[in-house]
């Protein structure tokens, strides 16, 4: 009886979370304490991400505004991925994986340029 109680209760409130306008994510209220190096360049990449993001205006065209949101998403993994090589942790798996993310998101950027440049009229 109470897992069915529960159960409602959560299926009825979805609805209300499903509304809730919390706009563009703010990493910006996140505790960054004294932060420095890699992770104060995550910190500031998914800021440059945010600010980014927020400030584009929708076309209303599924594509166009697509591909103009993944450019600063990706530019920020590059970014991230990029303070992770120049700091002191050497992990060959992380090393290996944000090299792979640099090359992969490069690659998708300048698709996506190429993209918008013919079908953003």
């Amino acid at each position: 009886m109470i897992a069915a109680a529960l159960g409602l209760a959560m299926v009825l409130s979805a609805p209300t979370f499903a509304q809730t306008n919390t706009g563009a994510m703010d990493h910006g209220s996140m505790p960054m304490g004294e932060m420095t190096g890699a992770s104060k360049a995550y910190m500031d990449a998914m800021q440059k991400m945010d600010d980014e993001m927020g400030a584009m205006k929708m076309t209303g065209k599924p594509g166009v505004d697509f591909a103009k949101m993944m450019i600063p998403h990706h530019q920020s993994a590059i970014d991230m991925a990029k303070a992770y090589l120049e700091s002191d942790e050497k992990d060959p798996e992380l090393v290996k994986l944000s090299n792979e993310i640099v090359a992969a998101q490069e690659t998708e950027i300048a698709f996506l340029k190429a993209w918008l440049e013919k079908n953003d009229q």
